[in-house]
């Protein structure tokens, strides 16, 4: 199966997404082809050997053939016409804004490209953290209090909470407030990404886990195994990416009990959620018996495939069972009838 990887992008997590597209460039077996989005929004064919991070910090992506979106995919516009890139489905891995946000989902469901992510709707809500709230209300699933500021605002609620820009991955930009003394530099940090911030209660030593899935034949939701990632106090970007590898991960040590909620918890949220199409990963906390959802990753980093014990095979799974989409028949019927009845163009 050939796949198509879509990396990049204008986002604060753009860096993120080419150390996502190398790192799954060494753990996919199947034939893969790499498009990539820069600054200025142009896409470019990129040639597997020049999957390093350098080739793109230092500009020489820009030697690459330059494609355009059209009906159906990516294609080259030469003397000969345009020429589709032959792919069996792309796959969105551009985390934040125009990955994550819906807008490259609007432009291959507006154009009727075949690909694994979220649709539309589903990422919105889950873009922002202040929706997914709401989604997952919807959902029947818990997650902590919370109150959102804008700029010139201060939280309310009682001392320790962290501080998190509502449309932001990775963990950049969040901060734990301990004391009033640390509070105006973390609104500094986490304002200076987003002009609304997510204030929740910061809980000391709280269990974190982990889940990935996506839906295979007949719409069966498909899990990963669960993950309890070790932390500090809670994973901030350097714990995510500094030094960033693929080693395999175990899985967690946890009850049938646990196990068990935390997967009913994420197939209420993949499904109430309209993620159909997507792995996406689901970050929870565990507080005397609860489950709380923490975020949903819709584009997880490298689609989270150190939790999966054949991800290839989930991927392709995945891709054979993509939704097919709304068919609209446009016949003019209102318009003929309009012109019949008046007996002149309308």
């Amino acid at each position: 199966m050939k796949f198509g990887i879509v990396f990049g992008g204008v986002s604060f997590e753009h860096e993120i997404s080419i150390v996502s597209a190398v790192a799954l460039k060494g753990v996919m077996k199947d034939d893969l082809t790499f498009v990539f989005v820069d600054k200025d929004r142009s896409f470019y064919l990129i040639e597997p050997q020049n999957m390093r991070a350098n080739y793109f910090s230092s500009g020489k992506y820009k030697e690459s053939k330059k494609l355009i979106l059209t009906r159906g995919g990516f294609a080259t516009h030469g003397l000969l016409g345009v020429k589709l890139v032959e792919v069996d489905s792309f796959v969105n891995l551009i985390h934040g804004a125009d990955g994550e946000d819906g807008k490259l989902a609007g432009l291959f469901e507006f154009y009727g490209v075949r690909f694994v992510g979220p649709r539309l709707e589903a990422s919105v809500m889950s873009f922002s953290k202040v929706l997914t709230k709401y989604l997952a209300l919807k959902c029947g699933v818990k997650t902590l209090e919370f109150e959102v500021i804008h700029r010139g605002e201060k939280p309310k609620m009682p001392l320790p909470y962290i501080l998190k820009p509502a449309r932001l991955g990775s963990s950049i930009g969040v901060g734990v407030v301990r004391s009033e003394s640390e509070l105006n530099y973390a609104l500094d940090v986490a304002f200076e990404f987003d002009s609304e911030v997510v204030v929740e209660p910061f809980k000391e030593g709280i269990r974190e886990f982990n889940l990935a899935g996506y839906a295979g034949e007949n719409g069966e939701v498909k899990f990963s195994f669960v993950e309890e990632p070790a932390k500090k106090e809670f994973l901030d970007f350097d714990q995510k990416y500094t030094g960033f590898t693929q080693k395999k991960i175990g899985e967690a040590e946890i009850s049938g009990e646990l196990k068990a909620n935390l997967q009913d918890a994420f197939r209420k949220l993949y499904t109430g959620g309209g993620f159909f199409g997507a792995l996406i990963r689901c970050d929870f906390f565990e507080e005397n018996g609860e489950i709380y959802l923490n975020e949903i990753n819709p584009n997880p980093g490298s689609l989270a495939n150190y939790l999966f014990a054949d991800f290839n095979e989930a991927l392709r799974e995945l891709s054979r069972n993509l939704p097919s989409g709304q068919k609209i028949n446009v016949e003019y019927n209102f318009i003929n009838q309009i012109t019949s009845a008046k007996g002149k163009l309308a």
